[in-house]
């Protein structure tokens, strides 16, 4: 799932780009001097990365993480800092060399509880009295204390011998897994331990053991690989518990998105499930053929919630609990609405049904019957507000991402980290007024401006493209940094992965734009078929046909590009990560000459393959509508196969980069293996980045600058001759 959702953190060492003054012991922030204007590795990994931040009850402070990365010592180090409200008056609370992550308000604001060495700490606002509050054998995940302060959800992880058999006690030292059925690993893991919420007491001693509220239950809460405590709440009154849980295992497991949301009564012990009736039986997971868009509408689709439903948040009131509902079972890019659950009548309502896009985070207002929440409309991310009647309203109209948001104060600001493709996260406070353009966004932090100042950054466009069925696409553009209208650059047609991830002012570490403009590149990243915030049809036109229209989006974007004074016709690249990597496979075989090189990262190449390979099988069970194997398989199902990038090596002509991680059980390492493979057998220039370490992403410092030296080496080669 999006959300993604991994606490990514910078600072670069010893590198011959940058001066730092620091330590070996203490990787932190510290002055950075660059050697020049343009973006680097380097100076990215030097960047701080704000993490999440946290208004104290009554408003006056906010604490919030930093990550800092250091590439010589190939480590990273996550530190906690706080500020005056206003911004003002930031220091780190931080004083050890080891990680401390997760800051949280307890005490009525008086303490902030925080995890550090896998336990459960506490310290006074100004980092004083540090006081160890669990001493837990198996460590702890995460955390959440009750409004009452008296109990504290702790997340721990239990052993789970479901998929894979746990060995012959008189045999510690094998290494073999029995497998007996699916869930066997997910994302780059192998699946012998699944988080559990523990139930806990604080006393004046610390904090207990507690008790597992899912004993004997073998279902991850939270889910893996992203969830987080942002899974689990307390209700006001501290009676009660909501949870997201998908209570599957095995084949059921790996081929549903099916999750619930739980309410565990702390007296009683009893759960309730909030998004199926009492009696409910799930019909028999079809693992062969994809029920795709069937006629489900709003009211059907709450009678069950067939789909990923996570995150609840109570109403401040606790009359009502929302969270985010997707309608479709197997459809992980389904819309993410938001659903309201009220206690009192027992009844369910989608309440952003006007906004026909994603609900990416959401908080309730002090009066109980308003939430804000934020999502991506035409490449930007801004924050809307709804009333439990459905009337929706936009709050902020800027073209950056707006990427959390939670109550700043007891009346109506918001906290929110915010970035774009000019600028990595910082905290900034919104006071929304009845106009979106009215709205005050106030920049609290600057994190990176000592870097930024010194770096020269390329002009971030919007450009509107007609595609080949007349639709308008946003495309953006984003010029070389030391641009000039007089001459000609190469460009790069960026193409997205998800397959429905948008194409918004995200700033990344990796596909990172200005590293890009940097280099001399003319960047073009266009929002093709199949990506949010254009509406439900737009997005969900890719499913089932990943090589049709988003493949003419693609190359409409780019030949749109190509007319522009100052783009070389004859120097356009392709790259992409995941489905983008899909796309350049595919593009491999069906440019027309129009590109002269070609980067892959992670990317799909033979779909029979990857029917079976992939650990989540009811990805491709949606997205490929139907088995490899069924003789009498779906006519999208037959084309999607028939379409696989690996059936069109023949054709293939132009140098190839493949990157792949071995730690990738997504999309498994033999995609990138047989695509470089068959450009070397086929005599085409090609090179493969191979990470043993890495999963899906790549997060290690030195393979990060490893991967960007290589990036731009191989565009370099091909496209700057």
């Amino acid at each position: 799932m999006k959300k993604s959702i991994i606490l990514a953190m910078a600072l670069s060492l010893g590198c011959h780009s940058l001066k730092a003054q620091t330590t070996v012991e203490t990787i932190g922030k510290s002055n950075v001097t660059l050697s020049s204007n343009k973006m680097t590795p380097e100076a990215l990994w030097a960047m701080g990365r704000i993490a999440s931040a946290q208004a104290s009850p009554d408003g006056k402070l906010i604490v919030y993480q930093v990550g800092y990365y250091s590439v010589k010592q190939n480590k990273s180090r996550q530190v906690i800092c706080i500020m005056d409200a206003n911004g003002k008056n930031i220091r780190q609370l931080t004083t050890a060399s080891a990680s401390e992550t997760d800051p949280a308000w307890i005490e009525g604001g008086k303490r902030i509880a925080f995890i550090s060495g896998g336990q459960v700490w506490s310290m006074n606002a100004d980092g004083t009295d540090r006081r160890q509050l669990t001493h837990d054998k198996t460590g702890i995940d995460g955390f959440k204390f009750s409004p009452s302060g008296t109990q504290v959800i702790l997340v721990k992880q239990i052993a789970y011998h479901e998929s894979i058999k746990k060995n012959p006690s008189d045999l510690p030292l094998a290494s073999g897994r029995l497998i007996t059925d699916l869930n066997y690993r997910h994302w780059d893991e192998y699946v012998e331990t699944i988080p559990h919420p523990f139930l806990a007491d604080v006393t004046a001693e610390g904090i207990t053991e507690g008790t597992d509220i899912l004993a004997d239950e073998p279902y991850e809460c939270p889910m893996k690989p992203f969830g987080g405590v942002e899974q689990l709440a307390w209700s006001p009154d501290s009676k009660s518990i909501a949870y997201t849980c998908r209570k599957k295992s095995g084949v059921e497991y790996a081929t549903s998105t099916d999750s619930d949301i739980y309410l565990y009564e702390l007296a009683t012990k009893q759960t309730k499930n909030l998004c199926k009736p009492a009696g409910y039986v799930a019909p028999k997971n079809d693992t062969s053929k994809s029920k795709k868009f069937q006629a489900v509408n709003s009211a059907e689709n709450l009678k069950n919630n067939p789909g990923y439903d996570i995150n609840p948040k109570f109403s401040p009131d606790g009359k009502r609990i929302a969270w985010q509902s997707m309608a479709h079972d197997g459809y992980e890019s389904d819309r993410n609405r938001l659903c309201v659950y009220d206690f009192a009548t027992g009844t369910k309502q989608y309440v952003t049904e006007k906004f026909d896009s994603n609900v990416d985070d959401f908080c309730w207002m002090a009066d109980s019957k308003t939430i804000t929440f934020i999502g991506v409309w035409h490449g930007c991310v801004n924050m809307y507000r709804t009333d439990l009647t459905g009337k929706v309203e936009q709050m902020t109209n800027d073209c950056a991402d707006f990427v959390s948001v939670s109550l700043a104060n007891s009346g109506n600001k918001l906290l929110a980290i915010r970035q774009s493709m000019s600028a990595p996260n910082d905290i900034f406070v919104v006071t929304p007024e009845k106009k979106a353009e009215k709205s005050k966004v106030q920049q609290l932090t600057s994190e990176n401006k000592e870097i930024l100042s010194q770096l020269s950054l390329g002009k971030v466009t919007e450009r509107w493209v007609k595609t080949t069925d007349g639709k308008d696409m946003l495309v953006w553009v984003v010029l070389p940094s030391d641009f000039d209208e007089n001459k000609k650059y190469p460009a790069l047609l960026f193409c997205e992965g998800g397959p429905q991830s948008p194409v918004s002012q995200f700033w990344s570490y990796r596909w990172n734009m200005q590293i890009m403009a940097a280099n001399g590149y003319v960047v073009v990243a266009p929002n093709r078929r199949g990506l949010p915030g254009f509406g439900s049809e737009w997005n969900e036109e890719i499913s089932g046909d990943w090589t049709g229209q988003c493949m003419k989006d693609y190359l409409s974007a780019i030949d749109d590009a190509a007319t522009l004074p100052f783009v070389d016709k004859d120097r356009l690249g392709a790259v992409g990560a995941s489905f983008g990597g899909f796309s350049v496979y595919y593009l491999a075989g069906h440019h027309d000459g129009r590109f002269k090189c070609f980067i892959a990262h992670d990317g799909a190449f033979n779909l029979e393959s990857m029917y079976t390979d992939t650990e989540e099988a009811w990805f491709s069970n949606w997205e490929y509508d139907d088995a490899f194997w069924n003789k009498d398989k779906t006519a999208n199902a037959k084309r999607t196969y028939d379409n696989s990038p690996h059936h069109f090596v023949d054709k293939w002509d132009t140098p190839i980069l493949c990157i792949h991680g071995e730690m990738d059980y997504r999309i498994n390492a033999n995609q990138g293996f047989g695509a470089f493979n068959a450009a070397r057998l086929r005599g085409i220039p090609a090179e493969l980045l191979l990470f043993p370490d890495e999963n899906h992403w790549v997060l290690k410092p030195q393979n990060g600058v490893l991967w960007q030296r290589t990036y731009f080496n191989w565009l370099d080669k091909w496209l700057k001759k």
